[in-house]
């Protein structure tokens, strides 16, 4: 089980920008989720869903406006939403302290997985190489969690290389991303995505050799 805590790792700094809201209790123990702000290089900010236990905030209260630092893994789930199911990401901390100083890069995330979709290469009307990756990272109980993730450039062309079943290490920041979804002729909500924009990625062969892309993090971080 320690090893499978190694290959999915999350840090970030950030402020709180939304109360405690209970999420549900398992084994008689309460859990909770808040949202944190986390900047980027650029003036955006990424607002992200933070799942904490109740033994983890005794005593420290997570109050809005507060800086905190945010250690833990990234977890997927299904959920039936509007009809349908929906893959729910949210960081399930381990570790959470005020933060005294902000650091040059607040939003680290590592993840060691394999394939489970066909890439998805695509250029923006901008003229930008992009490609979609869906990763499946492995966590204790057989189970795993399915993490969409997001590369650039040369490391998007990297990634038409790739196919089903490869294991892959990433190493990156997770972003939320506002979008629209039309309902009807007359009739569009706004929605949130959240995915893993990659900075650096190994392909790592059967033998255990590696391939290694990387492009610069400025890239991928504005």
């Amino acid at each position: 089980m320690d090893n499978l805590m190694l290959n999915n790792k999350i840090y970030l700094e950030g402020k709180v920008v939304s109360g405690l809201s209970f999420s549900h209790e398992m084994y008689g123990e309460g859990f909770y989720i808040f949202n944190l702000e986390v900047p980027r290089l650029s003036d955006t900010k990424d607002i992200l869903a933070i799942t904490v236990s109740e033994r983890l905030i005794t005593g420290i209260g997570i109050d809005e406006g507060k800086e905190v630092i945010v250690e833990g893994q990234l977890r997927s789930y299904n959920k039936f939403v509007d009809g349908a199911n929906r893959l729910i990401l949210t960081v399930f901390a381990r570790n959470i302290e005020p933060c005294i100083e902000r650091s040059k890069n607040p939003n680290q995330i590592y993840l060691d997985g394999f394939i489970c979709k066909t890439p998805v290469y695509r250029t923006t009307p901008f003229g930008r190489e992009i490609a979609d990756m869906l990763l499946a990272v492995n966590r204790a109980y057989n189970k795993s969690d399915y993490i969409p993730t997001i590369a650039w450039g040369r490391n998007s062309r990297f990634c038409e290389t790739l196919k089903v079943g490869d294991n892959i290490k990433i190493w990156g920041r997770l972003q939320s991303r506002e979008y629209q979804k039309k309902l009807t002729e007359e009739e569009v909500i706004k929605k949130v995505a959240y995915e893993v924009s990659i900075s650096k990625m190994e392909r790592i062969n059967k033998n255990g050799d590696t391939v290694t892309e990387e492009i610069n993090d400025t890239q991928s971080a504005i």
